[in-house]
């Protein structure tokens, strides 16, 4: 009688120990899925921004483009006017042309000019082909663009880590079940190994968690 007594009040302590432990399982394990649940929330928001920026950028990268084309169109309609008037020899005609060039226009026709077109075989054959000649606009642009993939890039970065914190909340989502259902079973044996399983789970889901970045509205 003793003996069976004894089995069975260390049947019962080892039985309030695992239900510690359970209880001990179920309490961390919640608070780290509220926690992913946040932390995935947040990195969600940071892929929006990104986005929304990449796309702003973008927007204004193809309204530069095009305002540098237009640029380049007048540059082209007025010189093929104002070369025609050079080769002609009549100044007025030509000076009222060079006038009406752009002002980043003009640094590349005088360059073009001082290489004496009309005579040096080994001219550029008009001032687009020259150094000087600049679009700021087009710079601008390709400047924007640039941005634009750097916010792409950003965005994908930040939508992994939302991804990554979504898997964190399905892997403690699974260490409760299995602290949850140790709860539920009779066997002693088969509650430690689902206990064990919950914790195995719970342990190495926080290690990697704990070595993401984290984000925190303030």
């Amino acid at each position: 009688m003793r003996r069976r007594g004894a089995t069975a009040l260390s049947a019962g302590g080892e039985s309030g120990r695992v239900a510690l432990v359970a209880t001990v399982l179920l309490a961390v394990a919640t608070v780290a899925t509220a926690w992913s649940g946040y932390q995935a929330s947040r990195w969600s928001a940071e892929t929006t921004k990104a986005t929304m920026r990449g796309t702003a950028a973008r927007v204004e990268s193809t309204r530069a483009s095009d305002l540098a084309n237009a640029q380049a169109q007048i540059d082209v309609a007025v010189f093929t006017q104002w070369v025609d008037a050079y080769a002609s020899g009549k100044k007025l005609l030509r000076d009222f042309y060079f006038e009406r060039f752009r002002r980043e226009f003009k640094p590349a026709v005088v360059a073009w000019i001082a290489t004496r077109p009309l005579k040096n075989p080994n001219a550029p054959l008009t001032p687009f082909a020259m150094p000087q000649y600049r679009v700021s606009e087009a710079v601008k642009s390709a400047q924007l663009n640039a941005a634009a993939g750097v916010h792409a890039d950003a965005a994908a970065t930040t939508n992994q880590r939302a991804d990554n914190y979504v898997l964190a909340v399905v892997l403690y989502a699974s260490s409760l079940f299995f602290a949850g259902v140790s709860t539920k079973l009779h066997s002693l044996r088969q509650r430690e190994i689902l206990l064990a399983i919950g914790w195995i789970v719970f342990l190495g889901t926080t290690v990697w968690i704990v070595l993401s970045p984290v984000r925190v509205s303030v």
